[in-house]
């Protein structure tokens, strides 16, 4: 997977250099600009993840930098860099549409948790696989805002199962990466916030109740691949 990509734009060339070695050491690939102006322009040559503008720089200022790229791309995530801690100023930011601001001087672990928890956030978004809300799978339907599972045997004849939250989100799961294999660490820390050993226990249960709402439909089977996750296998009628 490429590194993530960050469009530095900082004023204070020593503090910029610092900044850019720290983040490239935690593996992210840095592009540093030295006022606003030079910051446009490496926005419109590059491709970038996430933007970390200083807000007093000249030629054009933060604000002002951040405002024209909002133009071109309303999702792109910023954090803006400030020494000043005037209420306003953090108003402005945020009006713009900061997705975070960090007043100098800092700790640069918590900028870079605040960078993870973001590009998380923001890539999340982007995946259209997570815009859907409704599943065909085999012969069941699953509705996702409702968490109804209905099976459909043929002749108006239905069965409906309403799932809890969590038997929800791991299905939901499951048929966004239908046939292909699910990490169990993805879906341990995004339903249960965190992968080790007492969540991994709790998400084999689960596992084990959507074996049984599945059950109906031969042509499903969800399959543990060891050390790695599990494969919810949907094959096609004429293949069974």
């Amino acid at each position: 997977m490429a590194n993530n990509r960050i469009l530095l734009v900082e004023d204070d060339q020593n503090f910029g250099d610092v900044l850019r070695s720290y983040l490239e050491m935690h593996d992210y690939d840095v592009t540093l600009a030295t006022d606003g102006a030079q910051g446009l322009e490496s926005y419109k040559q590059g491709e970038f993840d996430l933007c970390i503008f200083d807000v007093m720089m000249p030629k054009k200022d933060g604000f002002t930098l951040a405002k024209e790229i909002r133009e071109q791309d309303q999702d792109m995530p910023i954090i803006f860099l400030t020494a000043k801690t005037m209420k306003n100023d953090v108003l402005e930011g945020f009006k713009i549409g900061a997705d975070d601001y960090i007043t100098k001087p800092f700790n640069s672990e918590e900028l870079l948790y605040r960078i993870q928890a973001i590009l998380k956030r923001s890539q999340a978004k982007a995946d259209p696989r997570e815009e859907v809300k409704e599943f065909s799978i085999g012969k069941y339907h699953f509705n996702y805002p409702l968490r109804i599972l209905t099976y459909n045997a043929g002749e108006d004849d239905e069965e409906q199962n309403k799932l809890s939250p969590k038997e929800a989100q791991l299905l939901r799961m499951f048929a966004v990466y239908m046939n292909d294999i699910l990490p169990r660490s993805e879906a341990l820390n995004k339903i249960w916030g965190e992968d080790n050993y007492f969540t991994a226990r709790s998400m084999d249960v689960f596992v084990t109740k959507l074996r049984k709402y599945l059950k109906n439909d031969e042509n499903i089977e969800i399959v543990n691949i060891h050390g790695n996750g599990f494969q919810l296998l949907v094959k096609a009628e004429e293949e069974a």
